[in-house]
């Protein structure tokens, strides 16, 4: 690769400049995402559209600065199996259009990083270890987990959700439809009961956790929009777990 190339892909790449140690975070963010073999290449790439789109949301940036510190830092982690988790995006902080749009071609440029089983419980794990060591501290700490099927490797994922929930960490969950009509596929993509219902009872919890469902990928953008927004808006609300 030329070397221009190269300096121009380490520029997309490279972390967005962290805020001074003494700043505040409305949240610390984590995005964990599922690429393991049952997503193809086509879901992957809309997957990282969506993400674009979202994070240049101005309603998105709008409910950013709405928060009391009005910035937020986000990390973003892909896993497959166990032995398959990977920090792709270290901490980035997004307090204006240019550190969201940033971010968001960072993610949308970097490459897919694996395939294979869905170890859901080590990329919580991931997500735990890189909210230990935050850029500053965090009035809320949750961890996103994006995927289209049930944990099949490593640790069973209850065993992670619920250590998380003892730090106080918060997880939250997209459950992407699978339409794939290859038949050993469908007992991890369609677990009895749905894919929703099993991301709620296993893989989600904490103050204000939820779950949306994604039917299509071509709504990816949409539901991930929703999702920042209310994640953001719960920084300024108490009370009760609310599950949808």
């Amino acid at each position: 690769m030329p070397r221009v190339a190269l300096l121009l892909l380490a520029g997309l790449l490279a972390p967005v400049p962290h805020a001074r140690a003494a700043d505040g975070m409305d949240m610390a963010l984590v995005l964990v995402d599922d690429v393991s073999g049952s997503i193809n290449d086509d879901e992957f790439n809309l997957q990282k559209q969506g993400y674009y789109a979202a994070f240049t949301d101005p309603k998105v940036l709008a409910a950013i600065h709405g928060g009391p510190a009005g910035q937020i830092e986000i990390a973003y982690v892909e896993f497959a199996a166990d032995t398959q988790v990977k920090t792709v995006l270290g901490w980035a902080v997004i307090r204006d259009d240019a550190s969201a749009r940033a971010f968001a071609e960072a993610m949308r440029s970097a490459p897919r990083s694996f395939r294979g089983r869905t170890a859901i419980g080590a990329g919580i794990d991931e997500g735990v270890r890189l909210l230990s060591d935050l850029v500053a501290p965090a009035d809320r700490r949750v961890i996103d987990v994006c995927g289209d099927g049930n944990n099949n490797s490593g640790r069973p994922v209850t065993d992670a959700r619920d250590d998380a929930m003892k730090l106080g960490i918060v997880i939250n969950g997209l459950a992407l439809a699978n339409e794939s009509n290859v038949p050993w596929l469908q007992a991890h993509t369609h677990p009895p009961g749905g894919l929703g219902n099993y991301y709620r009872e296993n893989v989600t919890g904490g103050e204000g956790s939820f779950v949306i469902e994604i039917h299509s990928y071509e709504s990816f953008a949409e539901a991930i929009t929703r999702k920042l927004i209310e994640e953001i808006a719960a920084i300024n609300h108490s009370g009760g777990a609310r599950r949808s």
